[in-house]
C-alpha cells in the first residue's frame, strides 16, 4: 500500500486547471516550458514551444526538480523544544503541531511526508488521532501519512500494544512500525510488526539502530518478500561494525529488499543514537537507502529546519555523494521507499515538482532560498528571498544587487 494512492484521472475528480511552466531549466541544462494538466506532466517543450492553457508562471532563472518527500518525520513531537514544562498531548496541541511541521516541510519541497507517531501508554490513540485530522486539513497541498508506533508488542505488558497497534490501522495509519531494540525481546516485536502488517497490506517502517548483525540477519529473513516492503532506519549503529560484518548485514538486507532510512542531520526520539548509517556501503551491496529529516525541535533535537535539501546537502558534503545521488535520496529514493509513484520532469509523470532558484543542482544544495513548490499540478507554496548590499565598490564592479538607498548602511 503506497503512502498515498494515484488520484483517478476522469473528469469528474481530476484537477482540470492547466498550467504552464515557463522557462525552466533541468539538470541536463535544457530550458523548457512544461504543461501541467489534471495533475500530472502533460508535455514538455523547447522553452517557447507550449501554448497554455491558462495560468502560466515564469520559472527564468529556476532549476526544476522532481519534489522531495520526507520519508522519516516525527509529527507529534516536533517543535516542542522550547516548551515551557511538559509537553502537551491534547488532541489539539498534537494536531496544530503536526501541521506547523508539516507546512514548514511543504514550504521547502516536500509534497509527501511521513510521521511516526507513538500510540500507547498514556496517550493511547490520543496522538494518531491527532496527526489523521491533520493529514485532513493538509488534503490538496501535501500527502501524510502516519506511522502507528507501539512501544511495547512481547509478552504480558505487549497485548494492549498489539490491540492498540490493530486498533492503529483501522483509525487509518497508513505504515505500522515501532521501535524493536527498546523490547524486551525485539525480534518477537519485529515479527509481530511484520504479521500485522501482512494482515493489512500494510508497509512496515521500524527504527533500530541496527548495531546487532544477527538481529538484522533475522529481521533480514523475517521481511524478505513481505509486500508491499519494509523500511529500516536509522541504521547509524551499522556503521560502528567492522567492514566485513557490516559488508554482510548490508548484503542480507539487499537480498531481502529492505530499504534504509538514513538520518544524516542525527537520530530521532525512538533511536538517541547519533552518526549516520553506512550509506556507501549499503548502496555498493544493492541496498535502497533513502534520506529523512528525523526529528524537528523536539527533546531529542532542539533545532531543525524541516528542509529535505538538508539531509541531501549533508550527503552530499560528508558522504562523499555526487548531488544528483544525494538529491535522489530524498525525492526519487525516498518515494519509492514510500510506495509513491516515480517523477520525472516528463509526460505522462505526476506533476509533484520543486522549482528552485539557481542553474545547478550544487548550488541548490548549498543555497536555495528562493523555492517554488507544485504539487498535484498547481502551486502551494512560495518562498522568495532577496539579498541586497550597500552601495560600495565592490557591489558596482561586481554588479551585485544594491540597497535602494546609499544611507542605509554605515
Amino acid at each position: 500500500m503506497p503512502d498515498s494512492q494515484p488520484q483517478p484521472s476522469d473528469g469528474a475528480t481530476a484537477d482540470s486547471t492547466a498550467l504552464l511552466l515557463c522557462g525552466a531549466r533541468l539538470t541536463d541544462g535544457r530550458i523548457v516550458d512544461v504543461r501541467l494538466s489534471g495533475g500530472l506532466i502533460e508535455a514538455v517543450g523547447t522553452a517557447g514551444s507550449l501554448s497554455p492553457h491558462s495560468s502560466r508562471v515564469d520559472l527564468s532563472g529556476y532549476l526544476l526538480l522532481p519534489a522531495p518527500a520526507e520519508a522519516h518525520g516525527h509529527g507529534d513531537t516536533a517543535l516542542t523544544a522550547d516548551s515551557a514544562g511538559p509537553v502537551s498531548y491534547e488532541t489539539d496541541d498534537v494536531q496544530r503541531r503536526a501541521t506547523e511541521a508539516a507546512l514548514l516541510q511543504l514550504g521547502h519541497g516536500a509534497t509527501a511526508l511521513r510521521s511516526h507517531v507513538r500510540i500507547g501508554d498514556v496517550q493511547g490513540l490520543g496522538p494518531l488521532e491527532a496527526v489523521l485530522q491533520a493529514r485532513r486539513s493538509l488534503r490538496g497541498l501535501a500527502d501524510l501519512t502516519a506511522v502507528a508506533v507501539p512501544r511495547l508488542l512481547t509478552g504480558t505488558a505487549g497485548a494492549d500494544g498489539l490491540a492498540m497497534l490493530r486498533d492503529a490501522v483501522k483509525m487509518g495509519a497508513g505504515v505500522v512500525g515501532g521501535c524493536p531494540d527498546a523490547d524486551p525481546d525485539p525480534s518477537g516485536y519485529a515479527e509481530t510488526v511484520l504479521e500485522v502488517a501482512a494482515e493489512h497490506g500494510c508497509p512496515v517502517d521500524l527504527h533500530t539502530h541496527g548495531d546487532d548483525p544477527a538481529r538484522l540477519a533475522r529481521l533480514a529473513a523475517m521481511a524478505g518478500g513481505l509486500r508491499p516492503g519494509v523500511v529500516i532506519g536509522p541504521c547509524a549503529g551499522l556503521a560502528r561494525l567492522p567492514r566485513d560484518i557490516a559488508s554482510r548485514a548490508a548484503d542480507q538486507l539487499a537480498a531481502a529488499g529492505v530499504t534504509v532510512i538514513c538520518l544524516p542531520q542525527g537520530g530521532c526520539a525512538a533511536v538517541e543514537q547519533r552518526g549516520n548509517a553506512p550509506v556507501r556501503l549499503l548502496r555498493a551491496a544493492g541496498v535502497r537507502v533513502a534520506a529523512g529529516g528525523g526529528t524537528l525541535r523536539d527533546v531529542s533535537n532542539p533545532v531543525g529546519r524541516g528542509d529535505p535539501l538538508e539531509p541531501a546537502y549533508l550527503l552530499a558534503s560528508q558522504g562523499g555523494m555526487r548531488p544528483q545521488e544525494a538529491y535522489g535520496t530524498v525525492s526519487a529514493d525516498a518515494r519509492e521507499a514510500m510506495g509513491l509513484p516515480e517523477v520525472r520532469v516528463e509526460a505522462g509523470f505526476p506533476a509533484e515538482l520543486l522549482a528552485v532558484r539557481g542553474e545547478r543542482l550544487s548550488g541548490v544544495l548549498s543555497l536555495a532560498y528562493s523555492r517554488i513548490v507544485i504539487h498535484r499540478g498547481r502551486v502551494v507554496a512560495r518562498t522568495s528571498a532577496v539579498r541586497e548590499y550597500c552601495d560600495s565598490a565592490a557591489a558596482v564592479a561586481l554588479e551585485l544587487p544594491r540597497q535602494g538607498r546609499s544611507d542605509t548602511c554605515p
